[in-house]
Protein backbone atom coordinates (compact mmCIF):
# COMPACT_ATOMS: atom_id res chain seq x y z
CA UNK A 1 0.00 0.00 0.00
CA UNK A 2 2.61 2.57 -1.02
CA UNK A 3 0.83 6.18 0.72
CA UNK A 4 2.89 9.52 1.30
CA UNK A 5 3.95 11.03 -2.49
CA UNK A 6 2.49 14.03 -2.05
CA UNK A 7 3.90 14.61 1.33
CA UNK A 8 7.36 13.68 -0.19
CA UNK A 9 7.15 16.16 -2.37
CA UNK A 10 5.71 18.67 -0.12
CA UNK A 11 8.81 18.18 2.17
CA UNK A 12 10.84 18.54 -1.15
CA UNK A 13 9.74 21.89 -1.49
CA UNK A 14 8.34 20.15 -5.19
CA UNK A 15 4.79 20.50 -6.62
CA UNK A 16 2.50 17.34 -5.62
CA UNK A 17 2.64 15.85 -8.88
CA UNK A 18 6.23 15.18 -8.76
CA UNK A 19 5.27 12.89 -6.21
CA UNK A 20 3.71 10.72 -8.21
CA UNK A 21 6.82 10.59 -10.49
CA UNK A 22 8.96 9.68 -8.03
CA UNK A 23 6.54 7.28 -6.72
CA UNK A 24 6.23 5.33 -9.96
CA UNK A 25 10.26 5.47 -9.71
CA UNK A 26 10.44 3.27 -6.39
CA UNK A 27 7.67 1.55 -7.63
CA UNK A 28 9.16 -0.49 -10.27
CA UNK A 29 12.51 -0.84 -8.12
CA UNK A 30 10.48 -2.52 -5.60
CA UNK A 31 9.61 -4.86 -8.36
CA UNK A 32 12.61 -6.01 -9.43
CA UNK A 33 14.24 -6.27 -5.53
CA UNK A 34 10.77 -8.39 -4.75
CA UNK A 35 11.88 -10.80 -7.77
CA UNK A 36 15.36 -11.21 -6.50
CA UNK A 37 13.74 -12.19 -3.18
CA UNK A 38 12.11 -14.76 -4.91
CA UNK A 39 8.50 -13.20 -3.96
CA UNK A 40 5.95 -15.40 -5.81
CA UNK A 41 3.03 -12.92 -6.10
CA UNK A 42 3.50 -8.99 -5.48
CA UNK A 43 0.19 -6.72 -5.41
CA UNK A 44 0.62 -2.99 -5.54
CA UNK A 45 -2.25 -0.57 -5.13
CA UNK A 46 -1.51 2.27 -7.22
CA UNK A 47 -4.96 3.99 -7.14
CA UNK A 48 -8.60 3.32 -5.76
CA UNK A 49 -11.63 4.85 -7.23
CA UNK A 50 -11.73 7.74 -4.55
CA UNK A 51 -8.34 8.89 -6.06
CA UNK A 52 -9.25 9.05 -9.17
CA UNK A 53 -12.74 10.42 -9.23
CA UNK A 54 -12.16 13.12 -6.25
CA UNK A 55 -8.63 15.04 -7.06
CA UNK A 56 -8.54 17.64 -9.45
CA UNK A 57 -8.47 16.95 -13.21
CA UNK A 58 -4.89 18.19 -13.47
CA UNK A 59 -3.37 15.74 -10.52
CA UNK A 60 -5.43 13.00 -12.48
CA UNK A 61 -4.34 13.63 -15.74
CA UNK A 62 -0.60 13.48 -14.62
CA UNK A 63 -1.14 10.31 -12.62
CA UNK A 64 -2.87 8.50 -15.71
CA UNK A 65 0.32 9.40 -17.63
CA UNK A 66 2.39 8.12 -14.95
CA UNK A 67 1.06 5.23 -15.20
CA UNK A 68 0.85 5.34 -18.78
CA UNK A 69 4.69 5.76 -19.02
CA UNK A 70 5.85 3.04 -16.22
CA UNK A 71 3.42 0.54 -17.67
CA UNK A 72 5.16 0.81 -21.07
CA UNK A 73 8.40 0.47 -19.80
CA UNK A 74 7.41 -2.73 -17.98
CA UNK A 75 6.50 -4.22 -21.31
CA UNK A 76 9.10 -3.69 -22.92
CA UNK A 77 11.53 -4.38 -19.46
CA UNK A 78 13.98 -7.21 -19.88
CA UNK A 79 13.75 -7.88 -16.32
CA UNK A 80 10.46 -8.39 -16.35
CA UNK A 81 11.02 -10.49 -19.58
CA UNK A 82 13.86 -12.20 -17.93
CA UNK A 83 11.96 -13.32 -14.96
CA UNK A 84 8.69 -15.01 -16.57
CA UNK A 85 7.06 -12.72 -14.56
CA UNK A 86 2.63 -12.73 -15.58
CA UNK A 87 0.89 -9.43 -15.17
CA UNK A 88 -2.73 -8.77 -13.79
CA UNK A 89 -4.56 -5.78 -13.10
CA UNK A 90 -7.53 -5.60 -11.47
CA UNK A 91 -10.35 -2.88 -10.22
CA UNK A 92 -12.68 -0.96 -12.38
CA UNK A 93 -9.99 0.37 -14.57
CA UNK A 94 -11.68 0.11 -17.51
CA UNK A 95 -14.00 2.59 -16.38
CA UNK A 96 -12.45 4.97 -15.42
CA UNK A 97 -8.74 5.26 -17.70
CA UNK A 98 -8.24 7.34 -21.06
CA UNK A 99 -8.15 4.96 -23.77
CA UNK A 100 -4.47 5.74 -24.31
CA UNK A 101 -4.08 4.38 -20.28
CA UNK A 102 -6.15 1.31 -21.37
CA UNK A 103 -4.22 0.37 -24.72
CA UNK A 104 -0.94 0.73 -22.10
CA UNK A 105 -2.28 -1.82 -19.29
CA UNK A 106 -3.74 -4.36 -22.49
CA UNK A 107 -0.10 -4.40 -23.55
CA UNK A 108 1.43 -5.08 -20.46
CA UNK A 109 -0.92 -7.72 -19.49
CA UNK A 110 -0.18 -9.16 -22.80
CA UNK A 111 3.25 -8.88 -22.83
CA UNK A 112 3.65 -11.00 -20.14
CA UNK A 113 0.54 -13.04 -21.01
CA UNK A 114 2.90 -16.55 -21.19
CA UNK A 115 4.98 -15.86 -18.21
CA UNK A 116 5.31 -18.67 -15.79
CA UNK A 117 7.03 -17.05 -13.12
CA UNK A 118 6.25 -14.59 -10.39
CA UNK A 119 2.26 -12.41 -10.71
CA UNK A 120 2.39 -9.29 -10.21
CA UNK A 121 -1.52 -7.54 -9.63
CA UNK A 122 -2.17 -4.09 -9.88
CA UNK A 123 -5.06 -2.62 -8.27
CA UNK A 124 -6.14 0.21 -10.09
CA UNK A 125 -9.64 2.24 -9.38
CA UNK A 126 -9.66 -0.18 -6.47
CA UNK A 127 -12.09 -0.30 -4.05
CA UNK A 128 -12.57 -3.32 -0.97
CA UNK A 129 -16.05 -2.32 -0.83
CA UNK A 130 -16.80 -2.25 -4.40
CA UNK A 131 -14.93 -5.80 -4.93
CA UNK A 132 -17.00 -7.27 -2.23
CA UNK A 133 -20.43 -5.90 -3.22
CA UNK A 134 -19.38 -7.11 -6.83
CA UNK A 135 -18.79 -10.79 -5.58
CA UNK A 136 -22.27 -10.69 -3.41
CA UNK A 137 -23.95 -9.89 -6.89
CA UNK A 138 -22.44 -12.42 -8.69
CA UNK A 139 -22.86 -14.86 -5.81
CA UNK A 140 -26.77 -13.69 -5.83
CA UNK A 141 -27.33 -13.94 -9.65
CA UNK A 142 -25.59 -17.63 -9.54
CA UNK A 143 -27.76 -18.55 -6.64
CA UNK A 144 -31.12 -17.54 -8.30
CA UNK A 145 -30.16 -19.24 -11.02
CA UNK A 146 -28.85 -22.08 -9.27
CA UNK A 147 -31.00 -22.22 -6.12
CA UNK A 148 -28.74 -25.45 -5.10
CA UNK A 149 -25.25 -23.11 -5.59
CA UNK A 150 -23.69 -23.22 -2.22
CA UNK A 151 -22.36 -20.08 -1.04
CA UNK A 152 -18.82 -21.21 0.83
CA UNK A 153 -15.60 -19.19 1.70
CA UNK A 154 -14.40 -20.77 -1.67
CA UNK A 155 -17.16 -19.96 -3.77
CA UNK A 156 -16.84 -15.92 -1.97
CA UNK A 157 -13.27 -16.29 -3.18
CA UNK A 158 -13.99 -17.49 -6.69
CA UNK A 159 -15.98 -14.57 -7.26
CA UNK A 160 -13.35 -12.23 -6.16
CA UNK A 161 -11.35 -9.36 -8.54
CA UNK A 162 -8.78 -11.57 -6.96
CA UNK A 163 -9.96 -15.17 -7.28
CA UNK A 164 -7.08 -15.66 -8.71
CA UNK A 165 -4.46 -14.68 -6.16
CA UNK A 166 -3.34 -16.46 -2.80
CA UNK A 167 -4.30 -15.10 0.82
CA UNK A 168 -1.94 -11.97 1.41
CA UNK A 169 1.07 -13.23 3.83
CA UNK A 170 2.71 -9.65 4.25
CA UNK A 171 0.68 -6.37 4.06
CA UNK A 172 3.55 -3.20 3.66
CA UNK A 173 1.69 0.37 4.25
CA UNK A 174 4.05 3.41 3.59
CA UNK A 175 4.01 7.05 4.85
CA UNK A 176 3.61 6.60 8.74
CA UNK A 177 -0.14 6.66 8.72
CA UNK A 178 -1.08 2.97 10.50
CA UNK A 179 -4.65 2.60 9.11
CA UNK A 180 -6.24 0.92 6.30
CA UNK A 181 -8.19 2.00 3.44
CA UNK A 182 -11.48 1.90 1.47
CA UNK A 183 -11.47 -2.65 2.55
CA UNK A 184 -8.50 -3.08 1.14
CA UNK A 185 -8.30 -7.04 -0.12
CA UNK A 186 -10.42 -7.27 3.00
CA UNK A 187 -11.05 -11.14 2.22
CA UNK A 188 -7.65 -11.87 1.49
CA UNK A 189 -5.82 -10.32 4.27
CA UNK A 190 -7.88 -11.78 7.34
CA UNK A 191 -4.73 -13.09 8.19
CA UNK A 192 -1.90 -10.86 7.19
CA UNK A 193 0.78 -9.81 8.54
CA UNK A 194 1.32 -5.94 9.04
CA UNK A 195 4.28 -3.93 8.62
CA UNK A 196 3.68 0.12 8.58
CA UNK A 197 6.36 2.20 8.09
CA UNK A 198 7.01 6.08 8.44
CA UNK A 199 8.77 6.23 5.43
CA UNK A 200 7.20 8.02 2.64
CA UNK A 201 6.63 6.16 -0.85
CA UNK A 202 9.13 7.52 -3.04
CA UNK A 203 12.13 7.13 -0.24
CA UNK A 204 10.87 3.90 1.00
CA UNK A 205 13.94 1.68 -0.48
CA UNK A 206 14.95 -1.70 -1.56
CA UNK A 207 16.92 -2.28 2.07
CA UNK A 208 13.46 -1.64 4.05
CA UNK A 209 11.42 -3.92 1.67
CA UNK A 210 14.67 -6.49 2.33
CA UNK A 211 13.77 -5.72 5.98
CA UNK A 212 10.46 -6.36 5.61
CA UNK A 213 10.65 -9.47 4.13
CA UNK A 214 13.19 -10.63 6.33
CA UNK A 215 10.77 -9.71 9.92
CA UNK A 216 8.07 -11.52 8.07
CA UNK A 217 10.09 -14.23 7.70
CA UNK A 218 11.33 -14.77 11.22
CA UNK A 219 7.79 -14.35 12.80
CA UNK A 220 6.07 -17.11 13.80
CA UNK A 221 2.45 -16.92 12.39
CA UNK A 222 -0.34 -19.15 14.87
CA UNK A 223 -3.35 -18.02 12.70
CA UNK A 224 -5.35 -18.33 15.97
CA UNK A 225 -4.10 -21.44 17.52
Amino acid sequence: MPDGNRRWAKEKGLPALMGHKAGAETMENIIYAAFDLGVTHLTIWGASVVNITERTKEETEFLFSVFERSFNRLAGSKRLKDARARVEIIGEWRNYFPESLIAACDNLIGATKDGDGPMLTFALAYSGTGEMVGAVKKIADKKSEDPGFEITKESLKENLMTAKLPAVDLVIRTGGEPHWSDGFMMWDTANSQLYFTETLWPAFSEEEFRRAIGNFSVTERRMGK
